[in-house]
């Protein structure tokens, strides 16, 4: 089914900053840099009452959201500008049919020309997928169900649960098989419970679109209807035994190794042994699930409920998952939903950009080789290795200092952060795709024929040693991010440019963009769930009690801070379900000024543009932020997101920085003033 969606970074960071050249010298003793364009200012704002205002209205007033996008910031421009090298890389691939069977230049070539290849891809239909969809009208009895199950599973389509190999969280150096929630067409569990009107024109519209979808499968009127009903109680009753956001972010009530024997008792309609085995997952005699209670649930739906009912709900899955990659009517159908019902886009974006994001999703590495080679400058890693060396020196400073923790904390604290591994630009291994089959004839098939390859290398890994040298993004990719059970931060090749990072550019410019993102993710491995996990990457307590107690104060200063935002109408942000990102911005913020400030020691302030470093350094954090939204994807962000929207990342962190304070002169009486009994200062 179409999966949940958290906006990862590289999907949440919509921002601007604007440069210049300026320079207080004009006898080349101070090189010209990259300083802020104060254009994007709204002096009519106060500093001290709105920076996020100050910073970046003079932009907003002017820019509004591409009829294709659901958000609109520099972040976007970025994206653009990569997209655009690597349509250059597709497009002289797409031009060499011949190349060698296996090569990236190949892969890469023939996956992106089967996508634009319209004419082929609408005479097909929803024809290579007829093998599929008569393995589902071919169920006889509900004990087969879990044979179907595995074989959809094994090409990505999520049907009834997830289930997927990673490592274990108590046992790092160790794989196991995983099994969670899932199985659901809108975004989130509660977009089947919540009784506003929103989310009943939305649970209308979805009724009609799983319909149409039908109807475009070669149902008549009468019976899609019927049967989109029928789907959706059934995906209602699923919806009703899942957990929030917010409960499925605890790692230690999201971790239950069962045995096998366990899991039967727990779903007993569902023949378990034959679904591992059919699945490819042989010689296990254990799994860890994220939601007993959902399988307990499943079970019971699963009886409760005609296997008809079960096999349309399987093949609509099936279609509406794949729909980007067939005909226009499907394609169409897609957009309509997905993206402006639920995210309010327009227009589809062109081509070219779909069947692009498609080449990176199934060939990243492939895609990524030739990207780095060509575009990726070995003088951008090696300045942002030295910024991640500053920012980890200054942690430790941090740590030390921390009066609300105890010597043997600090000790475990130091421990982890000297253990943090750190993966910059592109990984050193590169994934073997020479087991894909990748032709110009079907692009659906080719999608298929990625996502089988990706659940082969997934499975593949049980009963091997961890691969710490795995990256989970493409190189090109503008993200970047902290894996607890690895202990790492990865920073791909795509987010190591301008605006983030520029060597040409003011230090307090790029300590406050490219720092404070390093600093997010390091201080992601010791926010609420992060710091449940020890050095090695396994979950375990780390803190004393007294320590954790007084870590909880501090963050349910953030919790109830980020409460009291709205975001759109009367929808306020969750501070719960965004606390761990929360953590990060402000932690990730903090010590990357004061990283910055140590890299300027024995150095003479520069004012520029009439701006002091320390203010450069928050003007480039809050520019980092500048986005628009569509109304629609407010709601939806904040309600699946773990992100606050971009304003709240602004005006939350400083207002609870002292730093802040002393840069702009803010006093008790100004709006971004907290009196300091509620000012979260943590890291």
């Amino acid at each position: 089914m179409k999966k949940a969606l958290f906006i990862s970074i590289a999907a949440s960071i919509f921002f601007l900053i604007s440069f210049k050249f300026v320079s207080d010298k004009k006898d080349g003793n101070i090189p010209p840099v990259k300083g802020i364009d104060k254009t994007y200012l709204d002096t009519t704002f106060k500093p001290v009452d709105d920076f996020y205002m100050y910073a970046n209205n003079g932009w907003l007033k002017k820019a509004t959201i591409p009829p294709s996008e659901y958000a609109w910031g520099t972040i976007n421009l970025l994206q653009d500008e990569v997209l655009k090298k690597l349509h250059s890389i597709l497009d002289e691939a797409a031009s060499k049919p011949g190349s060698p069977k296996g090569s990236n230049v190949q892969l890469a070539g023939d996956f992106f020309a089967s996508g634009m290849d319209s004419s082929k891809i609408e005479k097909a239909g929803i024809s290579p997928l007829k093998e599929y969809l008569d393995g589902v009208n071919a169920l006889k009895d509900k004990k087969e169900l879990c044979t179907l199950t595995s074989k959809l599973h094994s090409r990505l389509i999520e049907v009834l649960f997830s289930s997927s190999v990673d490592q274990d969280a108590r046992k790092s150096d160790r794989m196991v098989t995983s099994l969670s929630q899932g199985g659901l067409g809108l975004p989130d569990r509660d977009y089947y419970s919540r009784t506003d009107d929103r989310s009943k024109n939305i649970r209308e519209k979805y009724v009609v679109h799983i319909k149409n979808v039908l109807l475009l499968m070669g149902e008549n009127e009468a019976t899609a209807k019927t049967d989109a009903d029928s789907i959706m109680k059934f995906e209602t009753a699923l919806a009703l035994v899942s957990w929030t956001r917010v409960e499925n972010r605890d790692p230690v009530k999201t971790y239950n190794k069962k045995s096998l024997k366990e899991l039967e008792s727990l779903c007993s309609a569902f023949d378990w042994a034959v679904y591992f085995d059919k699945a490819g997952i042989h010689g296990i005699d254990s799994v860890v699930i994220g939601q007993p209670s959902f399988f307990s649930g499943l079970g019971n739906i699963i009886s409760a409920t005609s296997l008809d009912v079960i096999k349309k709900y399987c093949a609509y899955g099936l279609v509406d998952e794949l729909s980007p990659f067939l005909s226009a009517s499907f394609v169409n159908e897609h957009f309509d939903f997905y993206d402006h019902t639920l995210s309010g886009v327009k227009v589809m974006k062109p081509r070219w950009k779909r069947v692009l994001a498609a080449t990176d999703r199934a060939l990243g590495d492939a895609l990524g080789k030739i990207f780095v080679d060509k575009y990726f400058p070995a003088e951008a890693k090696k300045r942002v290795t030295e910024m991640v060396n500053n920012l980890i020196a200054v942690y430790k400073e941090r740590i030390k200092s921390r009066d609300w923790m105890s010597d043997s904390t600090k000790q475990q604290a130091l421990t982890k952060l000297d253990k943090v591994m750190k993966k910059l630009g592109y990984p050193d291994k590169w994934k073997d795709y020479s087991s894909l089959s990748v032709t110009r004839e079907s692009y659906v098939i080719n999608a298929m024929n990625g996502n089988i390859y990706r659940w082969k290398y997934i499975i593949n890994k049980l009963g091997k040693p961890v691969d710490r040298t795995e990256w989970s993004m493409s190189p090109p990719t503008i993200n970047a991010y902290y894996n607890p059970v690895m202990n790492e931060i990865v920073f791909p090749a795509g987010i190591m440019q301008a605006p983030f990072f520029d060597i040409n550019q003011d230090d307090a410019l790029n300590y406050g963009a490219m720092g404070a993102v390093i600093g997010h993710e390091l201080t992601h491995g010791f926010d609420d769930e992060g710091s449940q996990f020890d050095a090695n990457g396994n979950m375990k307590v780390w803190w004393t009690k007294q320590d954790h107690e007084r870590f909880e104060q501090k963050t349910n200063l953030i919790v109830n801070q980020f409460n009291g935002f709205a975001a759109i109408d009367t929808l306020h942000v969750n501070g719960r379900l965004t606390l761990g990102e929360n953590i990060a911005d402000l932690g990730g913020l903090t010590i990357a000024f004061y990283a910055y400030k140590k890299s300027q020691e024995g150095k003479k302030p520069v004012t520029i543009d009439g701006f002091t470093p320390e203010q450069r350094f928050f003007l480039s954090w809050a520019r980092s932020w500048c986005a628009q939204y569509t109304p629609e994807f407010m709601r939806k962000l904040v309600l699946t997101n773990p992100h606050s929207p971009s304003k709240f990342r602004v005006l939350g962190p400083l207002s609870n920085m002292k730093e802040f304070y002393d840069a702009f002169g803010v006093k008790p009486g100004n709006n971004m003033y907290r009196n300091e009994a509620e000012r979260a200062v943590i890291w």
